[in-house]
């Protein structure tokens, strides 16, 4: 108990004095969370909008896969992007495997489906309101989804910080592209998957702090943008 209680005060000793491996890794992991975020959100904020705005043939069966695609394995996901970047791989020519890149594709592919669906969901609900107005309007389909997108802002504003929250949280996709190379790839969760291994309990648990901040953080804005979006309902 006293060697638990020694590593937390530890921990805590790391984070006030900003220790430099605890400050890089930190800084790190924003960068390719947050990369992976704006690359999803610019693939997925559109799609979901024009899903919920579109109608065609096989649209019942879009929605039921990218429902799925949500949960999918981050594992898996790893897997599939080492194979397409490996040396063997299509894509290995570029050189991508085990660096910051790699990572930020596995995390993109992990978080569209999320964001794209919970964007459907709320796009749906704006459409069913401003269907009648914007087609009125004779707008175009382009038009439409900007109008859609302006008006539902807050909303997806937490679609993507739902995504941000999954995308800094996750470790099995990027311990098998990134590698968790020292000074290169390793990010909060890897580096405290390691240092636990290692036995270093206080930078792990200083770097489990941080990740937690930033989980509250992400989960304080989430609620207070959906009270915003709620009270501006009314």
């Amino acid at each position: 108990m006293n060697e638990i209680w020694a590593g937390i005060q530890e921990a805590f000793w790391l984070i006030i004095i900003l220790d430099s491996d605890l400050i890089e890794i930190t800084v790190r992991s924003l960068k390719v969370s947050f990369t992976a975020l704006v690359v999803a959100s610019a693939l997925a904020l559109p799609f979901g909008t024009w899903l919920a705005i579109r109608r065609f043939r096989y649209r019942r069966v879009t929605i039921a896969a990218l429902n799925a695609l949500m949960g999918l394995p981050p594992v898996v996901v790893g897997l599939i992007v080492y194979l397409l970047l490996s040396r063997s791989g299509p894509f290995g020519v570029l050189g991508l495997l085990f660096t910051p890149t790699a990572m930020i594709v596995a995390q993109v592919i992990i978080i569209t489906p999320l964001i794209a669906s919970i964007t459907h969901q709320a796009m749906r609900e704006l459409w069913s309101e401003y269907h009648d107005l914007l087609i009125s309007l004779n707008t175009s389909k382009r038009q439409r989804v900007a109008a859609l997108i302006w008006d539902g802002r807050r909303t997806l504003m937490t679609a993507a910080l739902a995504g941000f929250g999954r995308a800094i949280g996750e470790v099995g996709a990027i311990m098998i592209v990134g590698g968790n190379i020292d000074h290169a790839t390793r990010v909060l969760t890897t580096a405290i998957a390691l240092e636990t291994g290692k036995g270093d309990f206080a930078l792990a648990l200083g770097l489990g702090f941080v990740l937690i901040a930033l989980t509250l953080v992400v989960n304080l804005a989430i609620h207070a943008l959906s009270r915003t979006e709620r009270e501006g309902t009314w």
